[in-house]
Order: structure tokens, then sequence, then C-alpha cells
């Protein structure tokens, strides 16, 4: 199989207008499914018996967290879905019966026929992604940047079906996976949803999962009461942005629009793929929703998709002209269904108003509504009944996490593992030693999941969410115990008796979507916690093996020098003893598992390089596209430079605030009561009229906070500010369910309730919300993230496109708070109300 850098070169340039789309040059293909008059004549008949409003209402997609069963039935809404964080109802970490009751509910609610309505059964959509990664208790797999690694399109299928199985289940039908992105730059915070940067390994594997969600077109098992709907995302580029930022511009050719990033579509068609969603991205400066050539003409016309075209969370918002409550050009554009989460309501209105108006021509909507039928048709939704009489839902106990499911899971492991270093043959060792297992990623079944697990960010966990799984710690003494050795457990790498070797587990922590983005490859730069600790024991003569938690190749060179061996072992998913089945030899000194995984990105030579882009330059990647030892390799990797490249930025994105002080070349500027303004540039500090100060603070570290005091002197409001460089777009973030999160420590609460948290966007722009009586809630001394969600500044007046002052707080005198950090995120201590109406400054 080609390396996919290769490609990068042979394409030829963009040439005169970088928009122009050629159809003709695009694969032609149709749908693998025989025609069926039958079938196209039952949705003649029902479309002819739906009212606009119907037929409006199918087009619409909402958020459980959003839209009540009652809505489905008042609106006759096509479909629902459970984001990342929208779970049942009081239900945080639900269980099987949780989802099938929801489901029974909107199903029930969708087929009501009183006061004439027509039944038509709702459809509902989950991300299951690496698993049925919402549902407790279930098999995660590896993410797809590990199962890249495996080259087994056959494990690939059977984890598809496994996957399916478990949704069916749980009362859910449909999942919005595969996802056939092509990454061609790991700094993309989405990488570890692509199993490749090589289009050939990703179109080979597009068929694979799609034949075990879905079942084999033409068979019997096609969309049976074991399977499930396939959605193919995200059509198309999104794994070619520039820079690799997510939801951004992929500046690139038609070519290799086509030939790279569209590879994984004519296959996962022939498939039978029923639904494909329609990237976050733009092309060349045109927002993918909004593109009627690829959408349209090359996606429904040359390629023959006649399913439903899906879009992507508010992503129609993004299309210039359009909000998230209306947006006819994304369904001229060919769109079938938008996803409107918690914008439904307004969208269908003025959709509404827009079909009446002839905006959205009526052939539009039939179209739309014609492949929404089709799919639930095919599907059997009509005479398939509630999803809880489902056999498999019946018997979810069985299903769920079962024995013969987590066994697949743990071949996957096995099989993704990547040996990049085996230095005088450490490994596989001998599970009679005495064994010392350390780093933060031992006994941690978050980490080893990675985000899209229980929550959007898969962070906010313990082992407890997940049982059955099995951590790494776990299943590696388990397999010692059982040979006669010994095994003990220290994160810290500290222990009671000197161990024959120790194996440290380490690796990025839990991130999803943009929040994952990055400045650059290198791994926790200013943060030497993990080498310092392969160091330490390396230092005190313990043979140390490495095992690497990543969702991409980043820039560990001085991690592997540290280390006599070093495993990818990626994100593994629930099953950790894989990796003691590779890692450990047999009682009898066999080998009882060898290294089966090969690179499907190139690793990079420093923590500026990109591989893909590097090699179509002549640069050579630290391991190739296809690297991977096994234990009949023999001989030294060498000592690996040190030297990171030139590392403009380590910044984190949307960190604002962070150990006490501000980030890069953001300012501080305290305001007092008298309105005259002054910049912190040391500390103490304050105020010219005295009303605010701010001192230095012991948190975990020296001087890693800082105390703010709010004095009797002056008679309004002084507040802290935090100044950026250059304004922020964070419309995305905005988009989500992001968070502005502080964490503090209330020390006073300020009098009555004039204390704002804001967010700034220039002269006469911004929006703030009152919190003084929510603040008088917390407890005091105590340290708490409070986070409050940014659409609530956004609702108050904030234009989130241009944020300048992305953190705010002013109060009156009297209050005394300590805040060591201020930053984007997704999970708080106490997350505080949006007001009923936000405070304009």
């Amino acid at each position: 199989m080609p390396f996919a850098g290769a490609l990068l070169m042979t394409v030829p340039a963009m040439a005169g207008d970088a928009t122009l789309v050629h159809p003709e040059q695009w694969p032609k293909g149709g749908s693998p499914l025989a025609p069926d008059p039958a079938m196209e004549s039952r949705i003649r008949d029902v479309l002819m018996k739906m009212s606009v409003e119907d037929k409006v209402g199918q087009m619409i997609q909402a958020d459980i967290k959003s839209v009540t069963p009652d809505d489905v039935r008042e609106y006759r809404l096509g479909s629902v879905l459970a984001g990342g964080n929208s779970k049942p109802p009081g239900q945080p970490y639900p269980v099987a019966s949780q989802w099938q009751a929801l489901a029974d509910a909107f199903y029930h609610a969708s087929m009501d026929t009183s006061q004439g309505r027509l039944a038509i059964p709702v459809l509902f959509g989950i991300d299951a992604v690496h698993g049925h990664n919402n549902l407790v208790g279930s098999t995660l797999f590896p993410q797809n940047v590990g199962l890249g690694a495996t080259r087994d399109p056959q494990l690939i299928h059977e984890i598809g079906e496994v996957t399916a199985r478990e949704l069916r289940a749980s009362g859910i039908s449909w999942t919005f996976a595969p996802t056939l992105t092509v990454p061609q730059d790991v700094r993309w915070g989405r990488s570890y949803e692509g199993y490749s940067q090589n289009p050939a390994l990703v179109a080979q594997y597009a068929a694979a999962v799609v034949g075990g969600l879905e079942g084999k077109p033409g068979t019997p098992q096609f969309l049976d009461a074991a399977h499930v709907i396939a959605t193919a995302k995200h059509f198309v580029g999104d794994g070619g942005t520039h820079e690799g930022k997510d939801q951004g511009d992929a500046q690139i050719s038609e070519a290799m629009l086509r030939d790279i990033h569209a590879a994984g579509y004519p296959p996962a068609i022939k498939a039978g793929v029923q639904v494909v969603m329609v990237s976050f991205s733009s092309w060349n400066g045109v927002k993918m929703a909004g593109n009627t050539s690829l959408i349209t003409d090359v996606l429904k016309k040359r390629m023959g998709f006649d399913g439903i075209v899906l879009g992507d969370w508010n992503a129609h918002g993004q299309v210039p002209g359009c909000t998230n409550e209306d947006c006819p050009v994304a369904y001229n554009a060919g769109l079938d269904m938008l996803e409107a989460p918690d914008s439904w309501k307004g969208l269908y209105k003025n959709t509404l108003a827009e079909v009446k108006a002839g905006v959205i021509p009526m052939s539009r909507v039939d179209d739309a509504v014609t492949r929404i039928l089709r799919v639930k048709m095919r599907l059997g939704m009509f005479q398939a009944g509630a999803p809880s009489t489902n056999s498999l839902a019946v018997t979810s106990a069985e299903v769920v996490g079962s024995p013969a499911h987590r066994e697949v899971a743990r071949r996957a492991v096995r099989e993704s593992l990547v040996l990049l270093k085996n230095d005088h043959g450490l490994l596989p060792i001998d599970p009679r030693k005495h064994i010392l297992v350390a780093g933060d990623g031992a006994d941690n079944i978050s980490k080893q999941n990675g985000g899209w697990t229980l929550t959007w960010q898969g962070t906010g966990l313990t082992n407890a969410n997940f049982p059955g799984a099995t951590s790494i710690w776990a299943g590696l003494q388990a397999q010692v115990k059982a040979a006669g050795g010994t095994a003990e457990l220290s994160v810290e790498g500290d222990y009671t008796q000197k161990p024959d070797v120790a194996i440290v587990v380490f690796g990025e922590d839990p991130y999803a979507e943009f929040q994952g983005d990055r400045p650059n490859l290198a791994y926790r730069p200013g943060n030497d916690r993990d080498l310092d600790l392969l160091r330490k024991l390396r230092g005190q003569g313990v043979p140390v093996a490495a095992v690497f938690l990543t969702g991409r190749p980043l820039w560990v060179n001085r991690e592997i020098n540290a280390a006599d061996a070093f495993v990818v072992a990626w994100l593994p998913g629930s099953e950790g003893e894989g990796i003691a089945d590779v890692l450990l030899r047999k009682r009898d000194g066999r080998v009882a598992h060898d290294f089966h995984g090969k690179l499907a990105y190139a690793w990079p030579r420093t923590a500026v390089q990109v591989p893909v882009t590097a090699a179509a330059k002549g640069e050579q990647p630290q391991f190739a596209y296809g690297f991977g030892l096994t234990y009949a390799d023999h001989g030294k990797t060498g000592r690996l430079s040190e030297e990171p490249g030139l590392v403009l930025s380590n910044d984190q994105a949307g960190v604002y605030f962070t150990r006490g002080k501000p980030a890069t070349d953001v300012s501080v500027r305290l305001t007092g009561a008298n309105g005259v303004a002054t910049n912190v540039t040391a500390v103490p500090a304050a105020t010219p009229d005295g009303s605010l100060h701010i001192t230095a603070l012991d948190y975990k570290a020296q001087e890693d906070a800082r105390s703010l005091s709010w004095t009797g002197k002056g008679s309004g409001a002084a507040r802290i500010e935090l100044v950026a460089p250059a304004p922020l777009d964070i419309d995305r973030e905005t988009n989500g369910d992001v968070l502005l999160v502080t964490t503090l420590r209330l020390d006073a609460a300020p009098p009555g309730d004039d204390s704002t948290i804001g967010v700034g966007c220039g002269a006469g722009c911004g929006g703030k919300v009152t919190v003084g009586q929510q603040l008088s809630g917390l407890p005091h001394g105590e340290w708490l993230r409070v986070g409050i969600p940014l659409k609530c500044f956004r609702d108050a007046g904030a234009n989130m496109s241009r944020i300048d002052r992305p953190f705010e707080w002013s109060s009156p005198a009297g209050g005394k708070i300590a805040i060591t950090d201020v930053s984007l995120g997704t999970v708080a201590d106490r997350t505080l109300a949006c007001p009923m109406q936000g405070v304009k400054p």
C-alpha cells in the first residue's frame, strides 16, 4: 500500500477558479441495492398524504437536551440525536434500559395518529465512534487511529457488527460513524478519528466497517434487527484543513480533494451506506454545507448516493448569509436534513415560511423527504415497533459488554500496538519477575479511551464509570499474578522492592474536536513530568518499557531515548489486558502474542514537522508510514535527536490564565470604581483609586494563583480583565457545549447580585452574566472549577467571533476571590446558569 505522502507530490497544483468542480472527473457510482418499485410507490403514497408542515419537520434533527417527545409529536420532526454530552434526563451515565425508555418515548410520539397526524417513525442517531461509547458497560474499541495500525479489514468488519448489536440493545438504530477522514496534519484535534493518512487504507476500511454496521446489501441481514444505519463523514476535506484547524479551510486542489479526502466515499456507497454527513469545514473558502457542486452534482448525481445527506451540529449556521435558525442555502445546496440541536424550533419556523414562499422549491423538499422516507423504510422502521421490542434490546444484559464482544476488542488492542524501540530485547517481559507499573495512564480507563467516551471530551470520569472494563494495570497484574510473579502499582514510580523492570504508561489526556487542536506536535511542552519519571527509573538501574497513550503521532524523542522499549498503544479502549497479552511472555517463556501493528501515520522527526507535507518536500520522518518492529527484529534504535525544531508557540488554544499568570501576550488589566484602568506588570498591584487589589498566592506551587480583593474605596464596581493581543474567534466553541471555566477559591462573597463575569468584543460590545447570588452558594475556602456556558455570553450580546477580552470579573466592594486558571473547557465542579436576560455593557 503506497505511502500517502507520495500522492501529494503527484497531484496538480490549483489553477484558475479554485472552487470550480468537475463532476465528470469524480468516481461514478450508484446504490448497490436493486430498484424497489414497491418501496418507491409506498414513499410516493406517504409523500402525497403529508402536509408541508409534515415535510419540513422531517427535514430537521433536534438534540435530546433541547427537544421532548411532545415536541416530536407536535412538529413531526424526522429525527433526534444524542450529542456527546446529551443523555436521558437525569441520567449522566445511562445504561441500556434508560436509552431504550427514551427511544421508546420518541418513537411513540412520532407514531401518534391523533388529530389526523401521520405515523412516521422518528430516527434516533448517536455518535458510536469506537463502540457504543455513550453506554455504560459497553464494549469500547481502540480509537480509529489505532485500528489503522492493525491493517485488518476483517477485524474492522467485526467491530462494526459488535457496535451495531450493542446499539440495538440500547434501542438506537443509527450511528454517526464511520469517520472516513484522511488526516494530513495531525495537529488537528480530530486526527484520532481517522484510520490513516493513506487514502487507500481508508477506502479499504470504509467498505469493511459499513458492511459490519449495516450488513451486506442484497442479503436478508442488510439493515435487519441486528444492524444499524451507518453515516459516512465528514464530506469532504475535513482532514485537509490549513494547519490542521478543526472546521477550517482545505486550501487544496480539486484533485487532492477527490483522490485523497474523498477516497472512502465511493466504497462506502458501494457497501450501502445510508447517510453521508457534510463537514463543518470549507474547501478553498466555500463552506461545505453550502457547496451545491460537491453535494448535489458530485455526491448525489455523480456518485449516485440515494440516501440522506445530513448536516453537522449547527454547521449550516456558518454558511454566509445563514444563522443556526435560518439557512435555505444549505437545503438548496442538497442537504436533506439539518442538524439543529438547540436551534430546531427557529429553523422549523423559518424553513416552513421559506418553503411556502418558494425560496426552497417544493421539488427540493420532496427530494429530501423522499430520501428520508427511503432510509426509514429500508431500515424497516414502519413495521419494527418500539425500539425496546427489538430482540437484542430484550436481552440487552447478555449483549452489552458480552465476553465475545470484549474478546474482539481485546484482539483489536493486541493488533494495534506499534513497537518503536526494543533495545536489548527488553520485551517481552518474563511475568514471573517483580514488575513495577507506573505513570498516570496505568490505572486510568478514561485516559486509555480518550475523547468521545461517556462524555463529549471523555473527561471528568473515574474507573467506576466503566463496569466490566479492564485498566492496563489490572490486565498486567492479573497475568503477572497468574504466572507466579509480583506486580506493584505506583503512579509516581516509587516502590517498596526494587523491580526487575518497570512499565510506565503515560500520554495525552482526553479531548475531542477543536479542543485537541495544537500549534505543534510537542508532547506536553513545558511539563516534563513523564520524562522525569522515565529518567528517574533508568537512573536507578531499572529497565523501562514505555507505553504511550495518544491519539496521534507526537514528538517524543526525549521520552524514547529515556526508555529501553517504547510502545505506542494509541487509545486502546476498554480492554486494557490486550496490552499485557503482547508485553508479557507466557509462563513457559514463549511469546504469547507478537507485535502486529504498523504505523498508519508517519511519526514526526521534530515538534514542528508535519510528516505528510514534509514528505512532499523530501524530508524524512522519524518513523515512516508502515514502520513497526516485531520480536524478530534485533538491534538498537540508536539515540534520537532531542532538538525540537523552531517552536514558535506552545500555547494551548483557549487557555487565557494558567498557574496564576496570563498566557503569552495576554495582559491583565484592572479598572477601578472610578473608571481608571491600569495594566498589571507585577504583583502586588492595585487600581489607582485603591478599589481593587491583586496579590500573589500559593495554591499548588509558589505564587501559582492570584488573590483579588475589592475594598470599600470608590462608589461603583471595579473589575479585572484579561486582554487578548488580537481578537479571538470562539464561535465554534460557543456552538458546542464549551464553558468558560475559572478555577477559583471564594474567600468572601460579594454583597448583593451586582457581580458579573463577562467577555468583551471591542468598544461597546460584550456579554455579561450576573453571578452574585450564584456565587453566594459556593463553599468558602475551597478550590473549585466554576463554568459558564459560552452561549450565555452570546445570548447576552457578545460577538463570539471577535472576542478581545475573554474574561472580565466585575464586583462591588466586599468581595475576595483567588484565581489560578481561566480557560475554555467542558468540565466544571459547578456550572452557573444563564440569566433570563444578560447584562450588556
